[in-house]
């Protein structure tokens, strides 16, 4: 059964979110604060984490932050109360999958897990994409510039192999949001460019200073060779 950590100081939501998951055939622990999730992280890493903005002991995204650095290919579903696009531009900037605002539809939050769970299954393959001085380790997630590892996040693990598949050619927003998010693209949904942005931040720019990956205008984005 797919364990999922759900973090959130609502104890009425949480018990809601509780059984309806579990009816969707997932086993879910429930935490109300961060100190309390730190333990349930400890004590067994789960398949999925999905985190609230607002926690009593400090921000959910200060926590998302380090579950980005100790657990960079844990998929992260965030929660952020409705009025708040601010807090969800930041929760994608610093590495959140996907987000749905509160209070949220349980079937589109169950539909939102399984398509990050879909893209979190490993890959079969040891095989590397390599492309100039970058090499990107299907299996791993993890991206290498020279001696220089960087470590990706799920949603940029994917957008980077799909750039690295065509070299030098745009794959349009629609089909990156498919596979970096598994959804369609919605109208103002600016998710994909949040990830694009970061992921273009942790590879730099070639050595000769050119950007690495490129927008084209109603075209998509390309990885520039």
């Amino acid at each position: 059964m797919t364990e999922l950590l759900l973090i959130d100081d609502d104890c009425e939501l949480c018990e809601l979110l509780t059984r309806w998951l579990s009816q969707e055939g997932f086993q879910v622990r429930a935490c109300h604060d961060g100190n309390s999730a730190h333990t349930a992280l400890l004590a067994a890493t789960p398949a999925a984490v999905i985190l609230d903005v607002m926690l009593p002991d400090g921000s959910g995204l200060h926590l998302l932050k380090q579950l980005r650095r100790d657990y960079p290919q844990l998929p992260v579903l965030m929660l952020s109360a409705r009025g708040e696009p601010l807090d969800r531009i930041l929760g994608l900037e610093l590495g959140a999958d996907d987000y749905l605002a509160k209070p949220c539809d349980p079937r589109e939050l169950t539909a939102r897990l399984r398509a990050v769970l879909r893209r979190s299954v490993p890959v079969a393959s040891t095989a590397l994409l390599e492309l100039g001085d970058l090499s990107f380790s299907l299996s791993r997630g993890v991206a290498s510039i020279g001696e220089h590892e960087v470590v990706l996040t799920l949603s940029e693990s994917r957008i980077l192999e799909a750039l690295l598949q065509h070299p030098g050619e745009p794959v349009d927003k629609p089909a990156l949001t498919q596979l970096a998010l598994g959804r369609k693209l919605s109208l103002y949904d600016r998710s994909l460019d949040m990830h694009v942005s970061n992921l273009r931040k942790k590879l730099g720019a070639h050595a000769d200073g050119r950007p690495r990956i490129l927008a084209l205008r109603g075209r998509g984005y390309y990885y520039c060779v």
